[in-house]
């Protein structure tokens, strides 16, 4: 189990017509996005320009009630988010989406990403005497937008102002009264994508929305590219596309669901082959292959259908462990315990291989080994299906400190003797590529390789920002 996390999903909607009830498909639709966050949850809704909105902590049934989600009424366009925060807490004014009123009228806005020079932006604004009530990149975002629009011709222009300022990693989906935009960032880094439910067009973080909802996948949005859905149809605006792309390989390792496709490759095939590749590079005598749950699954199925090896569950997850849980938990080995138990009846007396997707920190990797040693495992051989993790992200993935990464501190063999397997193996980084070369996109692979696609300016702002209010 990888302790990486993405940070939130995104949704919006434009209603084909009065029958469409676009509370209901939000609502549904962030069902879909749930993996990529946890902590919280929120729609706004527009009604002929007028906004409201409801968001809370917690999974989709713990934050949005039903009772709270009928005084939002029925509209024309709706937006959601779901937000992961690390560490385990969140305060409500960052919570998403934003509402905001200016000087246009009233706007809400939404984010999957992080801006790299936050710091920079909040200062100048706060020397034009903008007041914040979060420290979130959303707020950033909103007061760009609303400054731009007071001398923008429209709304479309304003978000285009506003972007020019904005460096990172982002998906922005933004409703103004009567429109849907959808942005996404110069390089791709975060996903974004265009489909359709019933008759309506939508966009969202991933493709397995339109799937999970009967609707229909239509394309990715185009690093850089705005979309603008209203009553007259579909808009694309490309001013910033055509530059260098790198969409963050670990939407393929981690992030996104095996039924999405982002950027032209599927997920759940690359994480099959990665696991072909695993048993290609390291070949090993076993009795079953098993993979830790969840996506470290199909790299096992992968691995198990190279190989020959049979495939057998042989770590099970405990699904139904919530936010409160998780904010009580007093040490995260005790969370581990209570997260993941070995099947004893399928390891017992076994040569076990099992695929994990990523390993950061090494503790859960070592609490897996152990699991599975005290299960009968008589031996036990760790395969992960990416490279080694060895840069700490700062393009919103919540990872740890440099010298806290257990591959930037260790050899391999250090690595396998800590977790207490058999042998280690990780992805090669060529092999990561290999399985994604059908994607129409280029990649960021600086968690490892250490080579940042772009500048990063706020390596401190988890110090400087973090402490008071956690994102």
């Amino acid at each position: 189990m990888s302790e990486l996390h993405d940070e939130c999903g995104v949704f919006g909607i434009f209603a084909a017509d009065e029958s469409v009830n676009i509370v209901e498909e939000t609502y549904l639709s962030l069902y879909a996005l749930q993996h990529r966050g946890q902590a919280g949850a929120g729609i706004a809704v527009s009604n002929n320009g007028n906004i409201t909105y409801y968001k809370d902590f917690g999974m989709i049934p713990e934050a949005l009630h039903e009772k709270e989600l009928s005084r939002l009424g029925n509209g024309q366009i709706a937006i959601g988010h779901v937000k992961y925060s690390a560490g385990g807490q969140v305060n409500h004014e960052n919570l998403a989406p934003l509402v905001m009123r200016y000087i246009k009228g009233q706007l809400a806005l939404c984010m999957n990403g992080a801006l790299t020079n936050y710091s920079k932006l909040r200062e100048d604004l706060q020397h034009g005497a903008a007041i914040f009530q979060s420290y979130g990149d959303t707020e950033i975002i909103a007061y760009l937008v609303a400054r731009a629009r007071i001398k923008a011709s429209s709304i479309e222009e304003a978000v285009e102002i506003a972007v020019s300022s904005m460096k990172g990693a982002y998906s922005v989906v933004l409703m103004a009264p009567n429109k849907l935009i959808g942005v996404r960032d110069p390089m791709g880094i975060r996903p974004l994508c265009l489909g359709k439910i019933g008759k309506s067009y939508a966009v969202a973080s991933e493709s397995c929305v339109f799937d999970s909802m009967g609707g229909e996948f239509i394309r990715d949005v185009r690093p850089g590219e705005m979309i603008v859905i209203d009553k007259n149809g579909i808009k694309s605006y490309d001013k910033n596309c055509g530059g260098k792309s790198a969409l963050c390989l670990f939407e393929y390792v981690y992030f996104s669901r095996p039924d999405s496709v982002v950027d032209g490759v599927s997920v759940n095939f690359a994480r099959q082959q990665a696991g072909r590749e695993l048993a290609k590079l390291y070949p090993v005598d076993a009795d079953i292959v098993c993979g830790v749950p969840d996506c470290g699954i199909e790299s096992a199925i992968g691995y198990s259908m190279e190989s020959g090896i049979p495939y057998a569950p042989g770590i099970i997850k405990n699904k139904y462990i919530g936010r409160a849980f998780n904010d009580r938990k007093k040490n995260s080995e005790y969370l581990m315990r209570i997260k993941l138990n070995a099947l004893k009846s399928n390891v017992d007396g076994k040569r076990v291989i099992v695929i994990d997707d990523s390993v950061l920190k090494g503790k859960t990797s070592r609490h897996i080994v152990e699991l599975l040693r005290n299960a009968g495992a008589k031996e036990v051989h760790m395969r992960v299906a990416s490279p080694p993790f060895i840069s700490p992200c700062y393009l919103n993935t919540d990872t740890t400190q440099k010298d806290d990464l257990i591959a930037s501190n260790m050899s391999i063999e250090q690595m396998c003797e800590y977790m207490g397997a058999d042998s280690l193996g990780f992805l090669s980084l060529e092999s990561m590529k290999e399985i994604v070369k059908g994607s129409n996109i280029s990649f960021c692979d600086a968690c490892f390789t250490g080579n940042y696609p772009l500048e990063i300016v706020d390596t401190t702002r988890e110090d400087k920002y973090s402490k008071k209010i956690e994102e």
